[in-house]
């Protein structure tokens, strides 16, 4: 087993699995280690104290031993955050979990990612605070993109690189192509101009920065279906969490 790091650490919960009769798995992503493993001894005990600090959805400083591999271990939380409004609301949790897992499938164990960091907090306290949780997703799912090496290029036409002409997007070429060039590639999506420019722009946009996004259902399902599209052709990831979001769409229809 490798030997322990005592240290300070910030960490944002992504799940938790039962392990053992009473203890608990509870994956982090910490902003100074990447995504790490914890095993919390004893968090299925009634009387547990550390409880609040592993419930869904609940962010803070942790103070811990870190290991380079294998588990890590909590000893003690000081100072704790709960996105309660996800917590709360079914449509808010399922796109939450949903980005949660896309960034934990992106990048491996054990490697710093602090932007994605910064991201994911950003991005939580957005829905939380009642913006529109699909579009905060599609610009995640655009934005981490470039993680699963499917790298569009959404800044000119692949072939001309000309940025003067109306644009569709196209999986084979990897990005869009000009109306001078649609003719290339019979199988182009056939996007219509608003799609495009949300895709554009979510692939840009700094979620700090952002503060009213007002996107039409029509365009709000376009984009829903080229990402769904992107997402099981060329990644080739779809998460378990996306499937009850599909769900969810079906019931309120």
């Amino acid at each position: 087993m490798s030997k322990g790091l005592r240290t300070d650490f910030n960490g944002i919960l992504l799940y938790t699995k039962a392990y053992r009769e009473r203890d608990l798995l509870v994956k982090f992503l910490t902003r100074e280690y990447g995504k790490k493993m914890f095993l919390v001894h004893g968090a299925k005990r009634p009387k547990f104290k550390m409880r609040a600090a592993i419930l869904p959805f609940t962010y803070g400083l942790y103070n811990g031993d870190i290991k380079e591999s294998g588990l890590s271990y909590i000893s003690t939380d000081k100072q704790l955050a709960h996105f309660q409004a996800i917590s709360e609301d079914i449509t808010k949790n399922a796109y939450a979990t949903y980005i949660m897992s896309l960034i934990d499938l992106a990048f491996p164990d054990g490697e710093p990612i602090p932007e994605w960091y910064d991201k994911l907090l950003t991005g939580l306290n957005l829905i939380n605070e009642g913006f529109d949780e699909q579009i905060i997703t599609n610009i995640f799912e655009v934005q981490l993109l470039n993680a699963y090496g499917v790298a569009p290029d959404w800044v000119d036409c692949v072939i001309c690189h000309r940025t003067d002409l109306p644009f569709d997007y196209s999986e084979a070429y990897g990005g869009l192509l000009c109306s001078n060039h649609w003719s290339q590639d019979p199988y182009r999506m056939h996007l219509d101009a608003r799609t495009i420019y949300y895709l554009r722009l979510f692939s840009v946009v700094d979620l700090t920065k952002l503060k009213h996004v007002k996107v039409s259902d029509q365009t709000k399902k376009a984009l829903r279906e080229v990402l769904d599209q992107i997402y099981s052709r060329s990644v080739g990831v779809v998460p378990k969490s996306k499937h009850f979001i599909d769900q969810l769409g079906k019931f309120k229809l």
